[in-house]
């Protein structure tokens, strides 16, 4: 085999599905929402994405620990982002990583379900890089969803910290 095939055939395994397994798995892990904003799968219209905490583009694998379950929203928005900036300090911190930290640890909800707050560095890093609340979009469309999640009380997830 020539050099060029074999990079072919790598490049084509390494773009192979995640198994079903391993996608159940981490599905169930993460109790069936968003690792990121905490979006349950059952609003959305197809199941929720898988995410690479490590980006596959900087070498991460599809090993269970380097997986997270991820909206659309939050997913495209990370992309291969592993870092963000603390909008209170101006410094470069980690971004939330499900795998190693408590979402409750890092973030609440404000009293009315509408808004993460991000609590800590890495919570507020992360709620600006991955826009969680949608401060740069004008029409802020995912706090008019919560609002209405709220209403027929699917929202906010009652294990989830609120002020």
């Amino acid at each position: 085999m020539t050099f060029s095939v074999i990079l072919t055939l790598l490049l084509l395994l390494k773009k192979m599905p995640i198994p079903k397994s391993l996608y159940e798995q981490v599905r169930q892990r993460a109790q069936y929402r968003c690792e990121y904003c905490h979006y349950p799968e059952l609003l959305s219209t197809a199941p929720l994405s898988i995410d690479h905490l490590q980006p596959q583009s900087l070498g991460g694998t599809d090993n269970l620990d380097n997986l997270a379950l991820a909206c659309r929203r939050c997913n495209e928005r990370r992309y291969n982002f592993t870092v963000g900036i603390d909008p209170d300090t101006g410094k470069e911190t980690p971004l939330f990583n499900p795998r190693q930290q408590i979402w409750a640890e890092h973030f609440m909800w404000t009293f009315d379900g509408l808004c993460i707050i991000g609590k800590t560095p890495t919570g507020r890093a992360t709620c600006e890089r991955l826009d969680l609340n949608d401060e740069r979009r004008g029409e802020k469309f995912i706090q008019k969803s919560r609002q209405r999640w709220v209403e027929i009380g699917l929202h906010p997830p009652e294990d989830d910290p609120q002020e």
